[in-house]
């Protein structure tokens, strides 16, 4: 579930629209600075509260929303909740200086398909960007085990979901350990693009955006065991 470079072969030619949600000034400025120099990538909006950002998400559809915490009023996690309950598809890149775990599991289970702090390198920003527009993760390894462990211990056993194949639940079982989509290929012997077919299936059959909560939503529900691949 790591920032991973093969995600942007998926995006080739396409423009990803991003919306910045800080409060502060200076940090849309340097950040939408650094996004103008990228051909791919173009901001359409800035929004300095989760209020705002709730508002222009809906007016604006962004493929991406870089979503900061503490903000006066409504803070990120409320922010992301309403925007992925009116959006399941946004992706949502939180961007902070918070590193607590209480602010990662309360993001991610808002439905944030990333999680990066702002001392972040240039480059490490402009992967995750790339990686939530193609419906990756964008967490570090660490963290990624951090939050699957966590919410491994509070699954509730139940079905698996009818409307997922036995492949694409294979796949998804797969993605849980971190593996990306060239290993998952090789993994199952077909091609890396019928994966992303795979994947984009599954994020259409359980209503999510991305791969973070595509993996938690099965690990919340007992479909994924963590140990299966130690």
């Amino acid at each position: 579930m790591d920032v991973s470079n093969e995600a942007q072969p998926a995006l080739r030619g396409r423009i990803v629209s991003l919306l910045l949600v800080d409060d502060h000034p200076v940090v849309r400025k340097g950040t939408r600075e650094l996004f103008e120099g990228q051909s791919d990538l173009q901001v359409v909006g800035e929004a300095d509260s989760g209020e705002s950002a709730v508002r222009q998400a809906r007016e604006l559809l962004p493929d991406v929303i870089l979503m900061d915490v503490s903000m006066p009023g409504m803070n990120g996690i409320e922010a992301t909740k309403l925007i992925k309950a009116e959006r399941p598809s946004v992706g949502v890149l939180v961007l902070t200086s918070y590193d607590d775990d209480a602010y990662v599991f309360a993001l991610l289970e808002a439905g944030a398909a990333g999680y990066i702090l702002k001392n972040a390198g240039e480059e490490e920003l402009l992967g995750a960007v790339r990686a939530v527009a193609a419906g990756e993760s964008a967490l570090t390894p660490a963290v990624a085990r951090k939050v699957l462990t966590r919410f491994s211990a509070q699954s509730t056993p139940s079905p698996v979901d009818d409307s997922l194949s036995p492949r694409e639940l294979e796949v998804l079982r797969i993605a849980a350990s971190g593996r990306t989509n060239k290993e998952i290929a090789r993994d199952l012997d077909i091609s890396p693009r019928t994966v992303q077919v795979h994947l984009a299936n599954i994020f259409s059959k359980l209503d999510v955006g991305s791969r973070t909560e595509a993996v938690l939503y099965g690990i919340k529900r007992g479909w994924i065991d963590l140990s299966a691949g130690e």
